[in-house]
């Protein structure tokens, strides 16, 4: 195991989240994080000077999404995956999960399906091209700087099983939560996360769900 990803720390997080990794999903975890390092970063995929902190900003950020998953869903769609962050490390801690990667550019899409066959993660799909031709509908939708946070809530609301669908959208690594802005009708808003006492700064989400229209 290298610095990359550190058993004791990833296992902490983890915990605080309200979930669970064995050896092999831990080990998982690190294989990634040296494929970001060794490949993804050389192709573009991440910044270059990005594999100093690979974990606080890349594996942990995307850990950090599983603060607003109560429990393992049916399906999830990592909307704008690129490499694969957040959606291989959430398809690593979640394997009963069937996790949809949508990534528009065929050279990072080509980077992903390498390492999901090193990894043998068979609960995860890869489609090529814009999200708006993807067809859910998926329990969980998830948005890490992919869309701005209208287009993103809109497809949220295409996407998701209803009426129990959530949306998870990454708001902020600031010391304090970010202000909510305003939902459209039948869409309610809520930030989660904290200092979960692992990372670099504090994450924040905004955790979209679906409520009846009056």
């Amino acid at each position: 195991m290298s610095d990359h990803v550190p058993r004791s720390t990833v296992l902490r997080l983890a915990s605080s989240l309200g979930h669970s990794l064995d050896d092999s999903q831990v080990d998982a975890l690190e294989r990634y994080a040296r494929f970001l390092v060794e490949e993804a970063s050389v192709a573009g995929g991440i910044g270059p000077a990005e594999g100093e902190r690979v974990f606080d900003r890349h594996i942990g950020d995307a850990l950090a999404f599983l603060a607003g998953v109560s429990e393992s869903p049916t399906t999830m769609v990592d909307v704008g995956s690129g490499v694969g962050l957040p959606g291989i490390p959430l398809a690593i801690a979640l394997p009963a999960t069937a996790v949809t990667l949508v990534e528009r550019s065929a050279r990072r899409a080509h980077l992903v399906r390498r390492v999901v066959r090193i990894l043998g993660l068979p609960n995860v799909t890869i489609v090529v091209g814009e999200i708006r031709r993807v067809r859910g509908p998926f329990d969980v939708v998830v948005f890490r700087a992919s869309l701005p946070l209208e287009p993103a809530t809109a497809e949220f609301e295409r996407l998701s099983v209803e009426p129990h669908g959530v949306g998870l959208f990454g708001l902020s690594r600031l010391p304090h939560p970010p202000e909510t802005p305003d939902p459209p009708p039948g869409v309610s808003y809520e930030a989660i996360g904290d200092d979960f006492g692992v990372l670099d700064s504090p994450f924040w989400l905004l955790r979209m769900r679906r409520i009846a229209r009056k």
